[in-house]
């Protein structure tokens, strides 16, 4: 077995506790979730999930390295995720409440959450750093391929993130979804969207640890 079953016995609890903790892509999920309901929240969670997977496989191959030690890299990609979490902000305040529309428009409105979380995770650079520096610990160089070991640790970690989130999104959507029968409620939930935006903006742009 390429990754011993007592490496996995460590690893598994460790990343579902780092999965449980609430972060930068859990809120995004919670607030595409109250924004745009269930469909949306879910499809947010899988978007993540396939940014963390590119994010993945960019460190086992070493670009994340490159980005670690090339600190004007960082900040570039670190303030480009900050201003897109404000763009999304601002469509979320000026949003009329997406969960009233037709079937079409909210099979658009998951995919437009899926896009725009893809682009969440890839432009959040501390996702490539944290990977870098966690899977490594539990890689064996003499157990075989790093390469495969580095993303089957990732792909574990990228489920059970994928399966936090889908929780919290479509739970966060289904409460929305309730509360938004009533108009009155659902322009202060875009409002509470935008504003849960712009909090993880500003812990993108100025958070420094």
């Amino acid at each position: 077995m390429i990754i011993p079953v007592e490496t996995l016995m460590v690893f598994a609890p460790a990343a579902l506790a780092l999965n449980l903790t609430p972060g930068n892509d859990m809120l995004f999920c919670l607030g595409q979730g109250m924004k745009s309901g269930p469909r949306a929240g879910i499809a947010a969670s899988f978007g993540i999930a396939a940014g963390v997977f590119l994010h993945t496989l960019a460190a086992a191959v070493g670009l994340a390295a490159l980005l670690a030690t090339h600190p004007g890299a960082f900040a570039v990609l670190r303030w480009a995720g900050a201003a897109y979490l404000v763009y999304l902000a601002i469509q979320a305040i000026r949003g009329a409440g997406a969960l009233h529309a037709a079937p079409a428009a909210r099979r658009a409105s998951a995919l437009k959450a899926w896009r725009e979380a893809v682009l969440v995770s890839l432009l959040n650079p501390k996702v490539a750093i944290f990977v870098l520096a966690f899977l490594p610990q539990f890689v064996d160089p003499t157990r075989g391929d790093s390469f495969t070991q580095f993303m089957l640790l990732g792909l574990v970690l990228n489920v059970g993130g994928t399966i936090v989130n889908c929780l919290v999104g479509g739970f966060a959507g289904s409460i929305s979804r309730g509360l938004t029968q009533r108009p009155s409620l659902s322009a202060w939930l875009q409002r509470f969207t935008g504003a849960l935006l712009l909090g993880l903006a500003a812990r993108i742009a100025f958070d420094r640890h």
